[in-house]
């Protein structure tokens, strides 16, 4: 049966934190057993009153839209729901429309029929692919999937038609010494009718290194000339295929699977069909597809079966740094260049090595504007904002900052940024401490973690600053955290619960019950990766 936990009025005479704790109070105490003997999580009810009770008029909730709870967490949420949010659940919840989707019309368009790529959720990976294949394969799923209409496929998110945008530089922010290399790009949009908010993100479509477009038609044996079907449905030459339209750097598990049927070699066919079914240790972990060709070197399957099999290259998306009113005609972006060694072999990020490395200044190259999802300034003028963005993650709060300048924000605006190193890794230090000095920025809090032996992060300076930081919150203030999911915002997360909590006088379960309603008011968002 389902259940809406009751909840206190806004109006009653209590303040927001005993708000909070009581309605966490009364859903414990009032939600009905799940048939082991305790109560489900009153947060996974929210939203599922009886359609006699009028529910259809309330926006429903996702509890498990949150992409600092691991994937099996995410999973117990969801168990019982319709089959579609169980597919949402299986997401990465993060939002980035490197799909061509939300999280919630991805599932939709696979529940429905109108989407059969379960590898299309770029942050999910393998993870998110195999749960997607396990939901789909029990019998009840297979059949009311085989059933449903074949619906058209779900509109792309919003405004992902590309346009071309001059690159202007990519200036290293990072000093000599550090062990980063992060840039700040800056396009030229003039006269491309770009329309972009604050909070919004840059799509980028890279390419693949030619390098590794080069190695891997050479392992083939084929020839960069032959015309080739496309995953896209279009046709190009070999070379202009693996380059563009093809995800060669994260091979589907069919394009895997199709490596294993055409493998004479009985172990080596063995070892990629257990790779493509998820076994841990059958093959080398996150290999390209050129690592797999080496690592298997009886796997030469003809050319077009296996461009098909591939998934197609996805746009890289960025948090914009800049804002439309202090930077017209301009978009900044703040992008780290991904280096690493793997097994011997120097591996690049897709598109920070793209725009930093095969893009001169000058050359235009296709983007587009993807709108925010809920990452949003506040609209009322003088709210106050409270910033957590360590590292790149500070690029929207810098378009914050230039857009409540520009706009004549009243609202208070405090800034918490961290790095590696102060003298090398301060990035945008000038002119965070320019808005510092000249009251832009009320307050200015930075956490270098490597300038001491104990290290020491954005989270840690929340908690020194607990007290000042409640009082923030009790006036209404609205917090953003930017950064990466399941590190950083997780710890800040529990840096939240930790205050509310403790200087709210109220228990965790009720601390997470503030932070929740904060978030259903636009109160505490995050734009996280």
């Amino acid at each position: 049966m389902s259940y809406i936990a009751p909840s206190i009025p806004d109006n009653a005479p209590f303040d927001a934190a005993q708000r909070a704790w009581l309605n966490g109070f009364l859903a414990g105490l009032l939600s009905p057993g799940d048939g082991s003997g305790g109560a489900p999580n009153a947060m996974a009810q929210i939203g599922d009153a009886p359609a006699s009770a009028g529910a259809a008029d309330e926006p429903e909730e996702f509890p498990w839209h949150d992409p600092t709870l691991e994937l099996d967490a995410r999973l117990a949420l969801a168990a019982g729901k319709p089959f579609e949010r169980q597919l949402m659940a299986a997401m990465a919840q993060l939002d980035c429309g490197q799909c061509g989707y939300l999280c919630q019309t991805y599932a939709e368009a696979i529940a429905r029929g109108a989407e059969t790529s379960l590898t299309r959720c770029v942050p999910g990976g393998r993870a998110t692919a195999r749960v997607l294949k396990e939901l789909l394969a029990e019998p009840p799923a297979r059949a009311a999937v085989a059933a449903a209409p074949v619906a058209p496929p779900a509109p792309a998110a919003e405004a992902m038609t590309p346009f071309m945008a001059r690159l202007g530089g990519a200036t290293r922010l990072n000093h000599d010494g550090s062990e980063k290399d992060i840039r700040h790009i800056v396009f030229h949009a003039a006269d491309t009718g770009i329309d972009y908010e604050v909070g919004d993100s840059f799509g980028v479509h890279a390419s693949n290194a030619p390098e590794d477009v080069g190695a891997i038609i050479a392992r083939l044996g084929a020839s960069p000339d032959d015309q080739i079907d496309c995953p896209d449905g279009s046709r190009r030459s070999l070379r202009a295929a693996l380059s563009f339209a093809c995800d060669i750097g994260r091979p589907s598990d069919a394009a895997i699977e199709v490596l294993a049927s055409r493998a004479p070699d009985s172990n080596e066919s063995e070892r990629l069909q257990a790779l493509a079914e998820g076994y841990p240790g059958a093959g080398p972990e996150g290999a390209d597809l050129l690592e797999l060709l080496d690592s298997f070197p009886s796997a030469r399957p003809p050319v077009q079966e296996l461009v098909l099999a591939l998934d197609a290259l996805q746009p890289r998306l960025y948090s914009i740094a800049s804002s439309p009113k202090a930077k017209a005609n301009e978009i900044h972006l703040t992008v780290a260049q991904v280096r690493y060694q793997r097994r011997g072999r120097l591996r690049k990020g897709l598109a920070s090595s793209y725009l930093t490395e095969r893009v001169s200044p000058g050359e235009e190259i296709p983007v587009f504007v993807r709108p925010s999802h809920g990452f949003r300034l506040p609209h009322e003028n003088d709210a106050s904002i409270i910033m957590i963005g360590p590292g790149t993650g500070v690029a929207p709060f810098r378009a914050f900052l230039q857009e409540r300048r520009a706009i004549g924000a009243r609202g208070r605006n405090w800034l918490f940024f961290g790095d590696q190193r102060r003298a090398f890794d301060f990035l945008y230090q000038e002119e965070l401490e320019t808005y510092f000095s000249d009251g832009l920025l009320n307050r200015l809090d930075t956490a270098f973690s490597r300038d001491q032996e104990e290290k020491i992060y954005v989270q840690h300076r929340m908690r020194e600053q607990a007290a000042t930081l409640w009082s923030w919150l009790q006036e209404g203030a609205y917090v953003y955290v930017c950064g990466d999911a399941q590190r950083m915002a997780k710890d800040v997360d529990a840096a939240l619960v930790a205050i509310v909590a403790k200087k709210g006088g109220i228990s965790t379960a009720a601390a997470k019950a503030y932070l929740a309603e904060m978030a259903r008011n636009q109160r505490y968002q995050r734009d996280v990766y």
